[in-house]
């Protein structure tokens, strides 16, 4: 099994180490063709903006809506989530909307402004998720059919799921936590052989806690 990260920009080298650190073979997708050998796909941190570009630079979009609705997973940090989110406050044009969800760019301010903390989010264990928020976006809205994974103490969504597609605000990728990386593997090994059924319609995934 292959999960791909989206390599045009941000920090998917952390990801690719992530994912080699759970023994899964990481591959980096720069093009269309990259996303039929991969059975999931994960979104880095970066900035957004300047991903939009770059996705429509190397003609992705499409592709990258496509491989969604198949129904393999689709895994979104910081900047990845913004990329899905389906509206962006201040009227921001949606890039790939493909999360029910409306987010906040740099919600808690500059990068001088990063913090850590830990969150509890049952989907992936008992254990406490270590979070590390760089200029991250929060969840304003959340629409009928997605899960909310996880919140600060004050209330504010950071992690949610709907369906294939799973987006936190935090980086797990860049303090060692893996769990999340695990989910999108056993996600993946649900679902079918990468490279068929682009375009089919979407089915929900299983709720199983990796180990």
């Amino acid at each position: 099994m292959r999960i791909g990260v989206l390599a045009l920009q941000g920090a998917f080298a952390e990801h690719l180490d992530t994912l080699a650190a759970i023994g899964v073979d990481g591959v980096r997708v720069r093009e269309p063709a990259d996303l039929a050998e991969v059975s999931g796909l994960i979104l880095p941190g970066g900035e957004s903006t300047t991903m939009r570009k770059l996705i429509d630079r190397w003609a992705m979009r499409e592709p990258l809506l496509a491989f969604a609705a198949s129904g393999r997973p689709v895994f979104g940090t910081c900047a990845g989530m913004i990329v899905l989110a389906r509206d962006i406050t201040g009227g921001e044009e949606p890039i790939l909307p493909l999360l029910d969800v409306t987010v906040e760019r740099n919600a808690f301010g500059r990068q001088l402004d990063s913090f850590e903390t830990d969150v509890t989010v049952p989907l992936v264990g008992d254990r406490p998720v270590h979070a590390l928020f760089i200029r991250a976006p929060i969840i304003e809205r959340t629409g009928p059919d997605v899960d909310v994974l996880a919140r600060l103490d004050d209330g504010r969504v950071i992690a949610v799921r709907e369906r294939n597609i799973l987006a936190t605000s935090f980086h797990p990728e860049l303090v060692g936590e893996t769990r999340f990386h695990r989910l999108v593997a056993m996600m993946a090994s649900e679902h079918d052989d990468p490279g068929e059924g682009i375009g089919r319609r979407p089915h929900p995934t299983r709720r199983t806690q990796p180990r």
